[in-house]
């Protein structure tokens, strides 16, 4: 399995985690756990998926996720899994 974790934060509109999550779908991304809020009307959403089955390439699927953010009008943000650990180590 290999683990990346996504975060989406933007100004709160109808549809952003149904289109984060087609895209996931449609690149055969599956989610493994995800949480999300709203915050005087700030959206945030933070997915932790599973990249291994994925049909195309990590940096592929980066790229395609921020053209996706742009259209939504959000921030995307992806990393690997033990990236973010080496990130967040004490």
């Amino acid at each position: 399995m290999e683990k990346t974790v996504i975060t989406v934060v933007g100004k709160d509109t109808t549809g952003i985690i149904a289109r984060s999550s087609t895209f996931l779908y449609e690149h055969n991304i599956n989610i493994l756990d995800i949480a999300q809020t709203v915050l005087d009307g700030i959206f945030n959403m933070m997915m932790i998926v599973d990249v291994s089955g994925m049909d195309i390439t990590f940096e592929e699927f980066v790229c395609k996720m921020k053209a996706l953010a742009e259209e939504i009008g959000v921030d995307i943000r992806c990393q690997r899994e033990e990236i973010f650990d080496m990130m967040h180590r004490i």
